[in-house]
């Protein structure tokens, strides 16, 4: 537990009003190390009744790689709307603008014992249910519907592998809007896991 206390402790002292971020945790590391970034930081804030994302993205500098730092219990709901906003104000910066420059979330590898990070910069979420392509959905109730049929999640690749088609498949990834970031973390992570030939994939995450 050492690691993870001194990762809250990062966090923690990381902004002004010392609030604490519970990442999400996972057993394998995507990227392990992120130089040149700047933090932004999406609290798990309760106001009366409401559950509310609490954005701090006061040290983010337009030019840098950017680590979502985002509270494990938030639903993609508060949370993708705020990420949407932050993408683009960083893509229509051309004055500062860093090509190379990528966008991660951040999560603690529970093995490896360290932070890691999942890249999204060329993700683009869109509200609404997708129309097109196999649509691939992850519900709130950790199933996956494929064009409607649930699918284990342990068979997913070699499903979508055998969907027969006249021409290449179109896979096309859709989340629950109630979905908890940290259970949207591990399916990000199941799907990197695929072997998927990239013309097949889209870019647009759809949230509904």
């Amino acid at each position: 537990m050492k690691y993870i206390i001194i990762l809250f402790t990062f966090l923690l002292f990381s902004c002004e009003e010392k609030k604490d971020v519970l990442l999400p945790k996972s057993n394998v590391s995507i990227v392990k190390d992120v130089q040149d970034h700047s933090p932004i930081y999406i609290f798990f804030k309760i106001e009366g009744k409401d559950t509310l994302a609490d954005v701090n993205r006061k040290n983010s500098i337009i030019s840098t790689n950017w680590i979502f730092h985002i509270d494990k219990r938030l639903p993609l709901k508060l949370v993708i709307p705020e990420v949407i906003k932050l993408q683009k104000k960083k893509r229509g910066d051309s004055a500062h603008k860093n090509e190379k420059a990528e966008n991660y979330y951040s999560y603690a590898d529970s093995i490896g014992k360290n932070l890691a990070f999942l890249p999204f910069t060329k993700v683009y979420y869109k509200t609404g249910e997708p129309k097109f392509g196999v649509r691939i959905h992850f519900t709130k109730s950790n199933l996956v519907l494929v064009n409607g049929i649930s699918v284990d999640k342990s068979d997913l690749q070699k499903y979508l592998q055998k969907i027969p088609s006249d021409k290449p498949n179109k896979f096309v990834f859709s989340f629950d809007k109630n979905l908890a970031f940290e259970n949207y973390i591990h399916n990000k992570i199941l799907i990197d896991s695929f072997e998927i030939p990239v013309p097949s994939l889209t870019n647009e995450e759809f949230i509904f």
